[in-house]
């Protein structure tokens, strides 16, 4: 079982994170909560990466708060510095998991809004070498995703009214003018179809597609 514990953050403060460690030598994973929060859902997706073999790590970018319904998720993900979160939080978290966790290819991966950050964090945070995103997409302005460095990976729904399809297409047409190679996937589902504790959206056939999907997307690029 993996534990909480506390990393730098490059501008001198602490961020605590829920760490599964898959054991010396192996690769690493920066794992981005969904809008609720770090909850228990998010912690066990980092025990399955970790018995997949990648030692991961999930900032609690909320600093310790669960959001009780979606109209709190709404406000504490407005309230959230999305840069901050991505300069100081996940910039950190890269920097534990290989200097003092020994881990040598990193990847980043996200659903909802940190699919969103996942996007960011392949823009902004350098020497990454995966990136996994589900179902989110962060303003260009903010973070354009013609710029992502890492290898990309997306998992996104056909009935998503956030990241819509055509939202879905224009980040690819974006990616792809920009000589980038993205592999995007779409699936005959809702937003947060990976999401088991919410019954009214799960589609276990997608999930686990998706799941196998990007496990192969990891050992080819994180090797």
């Amino acid at each position: 079982m993996g534990q909480m514990i506390e990393f730098d953050r490059p501008d001198g403060g602490r961020t605590e994170g829920y760490l599964a460690s898959a054991g010396d030598g192996a690769p690493g994973m920066i794992l981005i909560q969904e809008w609720w929060g770090l909850k228990p859902h998010i912690k066990e997706i980092a025990e399955r990466l970790a018995s997949a073999g990648i030692t991961t790590l999930a900032p609690d970018l909320y600093r310790g708060r669960i959001a009780a319904d979606a109209d709190e998720a709404s406000h504490m993900m407005n309230g959230l510095d999305f840069g901050d979160a991505t300069t100081q939080d996940l910039q950190g978290a890269l920097t534990h998991l290989r200097e003092h966790l020994g881990c040598g290819p990193v990847g980043v991966m996200g659903y909802c809004m940190g699919g969103a950050l996942t996007i960011a964090a392949g823009v902004l945070v350098k020497d990454l070498q995966a990136a996994v995103c589900y179902y989110g997409i962060p303003p260009t302005e903010f973070a354009d995703p013609a710029r992502i460095e890492p290898p990309f990976l997306g998992h996104f729904a056909t009935r998503d009214d956030w990241c819509t399809p055509e939202k879905v297409d224009a980040l690819q047409a974006r990616m792809t003018a920009a000589g980038k190679h993205p592999v995007i996937h779409r699936y005959e589902a809702d937003h947060a179809f990976s999401n088991k504790t919410r019954p009214e959206v799960y589609d276990a056939a997608a999930a686990e597609l998706a799941w196998t999907r990007t496990l192969d997307f990891l050992k080819q690029h994180l090797a």
